[in-house]
């Protein structure tokens, strides 16, 4: 039998702690902040354990206090100290209760007239139930996904939407993604040290080449162990 443990720290870790340990730099801690101010869609990527969550509810800190905040996630792991805050949290079917699917969650945040939408992961089809809220003005969101870069972390996202069982032509998916999605922050993990290895800044899609045209504002130096 094995046990998985998830602890978390009492003290909630701000930007200061990621600079200290390497994670990032000022300036682009400067840029992270600027881009949560002007509402731009963050998706981060990653793999396993690099920090993804943690680098999400440090971002999130950065929302103004005065928007409305609706967190949706599997299992309550984001850390937001924002007043005006709702907690979304799906559920599987159990002791008679029908499954509550981030699918369903994401279809009913317009009811509650979120200024922001935190989306603790993307995993499947619950892809293009987000990117049609992104598409109807829910600017400033922030989400995260599974991926060895920053680029398949966008071939990823369009993986999840196709899963979604909505019949859209192959580039209009992408043409959604890259008119929704502003800023891809990639996170990786070395022994003893994560860090964030490339931000993307998001264009637009070309079509005829099958591209995302995006500009790299910052790229980190291979050179780590």
């Amino acid at each position: 039998m094995t046990l998985t443990i998830r602890k978390f720290n009492t003290r909630h870790f701000e930007m200061e702690d990621l600079i200290r340990a390497g994670t990032l730099d000022r300036p682009l801690a400067n840029h992270l902040e600027d881009y949560v101010l002007a509402r731009k869609n963050i998706l981060i990527s990653g793999g396993t354990g690099t920090g993804k969550t943690t680098l999400l509810s440090i971002l999130g800190k950065f929302i103004p206090q005065d928007d409305r905040v609706l967190v949706i996630e599997d299992t309550a792991e984001i850390q937001l100290s924002q007043e005006n805050l709702v907690r979304f949290e799906s559920r599987r079917e159990q002791n008679g209760l029908p499954a509550v699917a981030i699918r369903d969650l994401l279809k009913a945040a317009l009811r509650h007239r979120p200024d922001r939408i935190v989306l603790g992961e993307v995993r499947g089809g619950e892809a293009f139930d987000l990117l049609q809220l992104l598409n109807t003005g829910h600017s400033g969101t922030l989400c995260t996904i599974h991926a060895n870069s920053a680029q398949q972390g966008l071939a990823r996202f369009t993986s999840c939407v196709l899963q979604s069982g909505i019949e859209l032509p192959y580039r209009a998916i992408k043409t959604n993604i890259a008119d929704s999605l502003n800023v891809v922050i990639h996170v990786e993990r070395r022994p003893g040290r994560r860090y964030i290895s490339e931000v993307l800044l998001i264009n637009r899609y070309d079509p005829d080449a099958d591209l995302f045209d995006y500009g790299a504002v910052f790229l980190a130096k291979q050179d780590h162990p």
